[in-house]
């Protein structure tokens, strides 16, 4: 159909409009301000940003990185978020096709704004977290109705699966070692995927994860046994990849 066809264009097209809004959003979660309210301003002066202040990325390199108005540096999140929701789009457009385009920008541009607020504050926020389980299920009903139950499994072992282990590491250690952020994120991930998926994202986390903790050391962070390390970016990332490519050993 033709309107399908047009979906990957539009995709593409909207990405970084949509990539400016989600970074708008992940500020205002991560400063605790509503999403729903409120005018786009500086952070800095509180000055309402007007329409050609607006375009994603142009803006960023037009106004070299800082308020027009009083000339504090603007948050380099805002063009990362951009680049990184008009790489979803591109992505998804390659590997997949018609509607799944669609599909797979909505979950890569919230697996993005997830892993972005998870590395900035640590949480990841039920807000976004339960809405992608539900998406997750309608999506799996939508592509093979049959196959849900696979999926209805996979959310609740992805869930179930991450507070049991949350649970035996507190009582081991004598302290939190996950949070039901990541558990909600891992059922989300089986909602998408099914639970034949699960080991691959696990396994793919983890590697990920320990590819950060290598990243901040190189930055100077020391890291110790005690030390919080964000583990939704990881997660993220292994639920993207798993979702365009399939698991390691396909089921």
């Amino acid at each position: 159909m033709i309107v399908e066809s047009a979906i990957p264009i539009i995709a593409i097209v909207v990405a970084p409009f949509v990539g400016s809004f989600l970074a708008v959003v992940i500020m205002r979660l991560v400063g605790g301000r509503s999403i729903v309210t409120g005018r786009s301003a500086c952070d800095a002066c509180k000055h309402i940003l007007g329409p050609a202040e607006l375009i994603p990325l142009l803006s960023f390199v037009f106004q070299r990185g800082r308020c027009r108005h009083c000339g504090a540096p603007i948050d380099a999140l805002h063009p990362v978020v951009e680049i990184g929701a008009t790489t979803v789009a591109v992505w998804a457009a390659i590997v997949t096709s018609g509607w799944i385009v669609a599909a797979s920008c909505i979950l890569g541009w919230t697996l993005l704004t997830l892993a972005a607020i998870d590395w900035r504050t640590g949480l990841l926020p039920d807000i976004l977290t339960v809405p992608l389980i539900g998406a997750g299920l309608l999506t799996a009903f939508l592509i093979d109705g049959p196959a849900l139950g696979d999926h209805l499994i996979g959310a609740a072992a992805g869930f179930a699966g991450f507070v049991a282990l949350a649970g035996i590491y507190s009582r081991i250690r004598g302290r939190a070692g996950l949070g039901l952020g990541d558990a909600k994120l891992l059922s989300a991930a089986g909602a998408w995927l099914s639970w034949i998926a699960l080991p691959s994202v696990v396994l793919l986390a983890a590697l990920f994860g320990m590819a950060l903790v290598l990243v901040e050391r190189f930055r100077g962070r020391t890291i110790e046994a005690t030390s919080r390390v964000a583990f939704g970016p990881a997660l993220a990332a292994a639920t993207w990849l798993v979702w365009l490519y399939g698991p390691l050993v396909p089921g």
